[in-house]
């Protein structure tokens, strides 16, 4: 039986609507006291393509606004390619971190952009984020033609797998063996031909779905609950929620700042309650957040992160320690994450981590400032910034 990494759950976030946080106290139950279900067909069959919709129509008018980039009437992926260079690095990232991987944000985009592995990483870690970048290049070059097919999602996952399966045969393969996924009451389907038959359908439910945001998260929810692969589910639909995002040419949804625990969580609500508005509120609050990266938004966000604002100065501190101290992205990663030991609550660590790398990458000369960085500094520091 094949397994997949074990769901925690700890988070406490207030933008969860009364729905999700209901099914967030139902699945933080101890397994034990939580009632065993399998894969319920009649889940699937009762959703009707453009008449069921599990996301309102307020917020699929939301979403609309804040993805649009003006590029509708251009071919399919040109928004895309405009911000390929980011968007490699932060899905990659992101993915891959939603699955527990410990390459940090400078440590991806050293790897993709020159090939050096992190020190002392495993070689499933570098392994799984190289596959996300060639599974989101096929996105970008077959633009025009993905679809919600076969040929795209078995494709996907076979880019996605590679080398990272116990049988390369089963890298783009509709599983015909059981799986199992820890930490959950959730027993997924087992018979061969009946997960053949149900993929077939998520497919032509999936492609029938005219609102591109309606579609993506119908693959969010139907794909992971399958589980059509023997494993490497979760980054397939991850992946495939962006296929109509990149065909419509709106922002992609890169998971920035995505919780894992709130994730696992919603896809819980989703195995073992059929119920999606945990996972409903995690994607449009990811899809917000994405927007922002992207600079894509067409209206506010709200107050400022009071997380940044809470880390300012230490933001700051270590953002101009960085340049001054002329550190390539492998040097930065190491004393960030050394000197975020000492002087970050742990629970807070990798937030902090993230925001300061972060923080490096988008550093320019209009904005060297608010660091105290004279440009003279920043001109030094950039050129050995790879």
């Amino acid at each position: 039986m094949v397994r997949e990494e074990p769901p925690v759950y700890k988070t406490r976030n207030d933008w969860l609507s009364p729905a999700a946080r209901e099914i967030r106290a139902i699945i933080q139950l101890r397994t034990s006291e939580r009632t065993p279900v399998g894969y319920q067909g009649a889940f699937l069959d009762a959703y009707q393509p453009n008449r069921t919709f599990y996301l309102p129509e307020s917020l699929r008018i939301e979403l609309e606004d804040i993805g649009q980039v003006g590029l509708s009437a251009l071919p399919a992926g040109t928004y895309m390619r405009q911000v390929m260079d980011r968007l490699l690095i932060d899905l990659s990232w992101n993915s891959s971190r939603l699955e527990g991987n410990t390459y940090s944000l400078l440590e991806t985009q050293r790897l993709l952009e020159i090939g050096e592995d992190a020190e002392g990483k495993a070689t499933q870690e570098t392994q799984m984020i190289l596959n996300h970048k060639a599974a989101i290049e096929m996105l970008a070059d077959d633009a025009g033609e993905i679809d919600f097919n076969r040929y795209t999602i078995c494709n996907l996952h076979a880019l996605l797998s590679d080398n990272l399966l116990p049988d390369p045969g089963a890298s783009g393969r509709v599983r015909s063996r059981p799986v199992g996924i820890s930490g959950t009451v959730f027993h997924p389907l087992e018979v061969p031909q009946q997960i053949d038959e149900r993929f077939e359908q998520i497919l032509v439910k999936a492609a029938a779905v005219r609102n591109p945001f309606e579609q993506a998260f119908f693959a969010m929810v139907y794909l992971p609950y399958l589980q059509p692969f023997e494993d490497v589910n979760k980054r397939v639909s991850r992946l495939a929620a962006n296929i109509p995002l990149i065909r419509y040419n709106l922002c992609p949804l890169s998971f920035v700042d995505v919780d894992s625990h709130d994730y696992i969580g919603g896809l819980l609500g989703v195995y073992e309650l059929n119920r999606v508005e945990y996972l409903r509120d995690v994607f449009a609050w990811a899809y917000r957040r994405s927007c922002a990266r992207y600079s894509a938004v067409r209206q506010s966000l709200g107050d400022p992160d009071p997380f940044r604002l809470r880390h300012r100065a230490a933001i700051g501190s270590f953002v101009r320690e960085v340049v001054l101290g002329t550190m390539n992205k492998r040097a930065a990663a190491q004393w960030i994450a050394a000197e975020a030991e000492k002087a970050i609550p742990q629970a807070e660590r990798s937030k902090f981590i993230e925001v300061v790398e972060t923080e490096l990458g988008c550093l320019h000369g209009g904005n060297i400032a608010r660091y105290r960085l004279r440009p003279s500094e920043f001109e030094t520091w950039s050129k050995c910034w790879r």
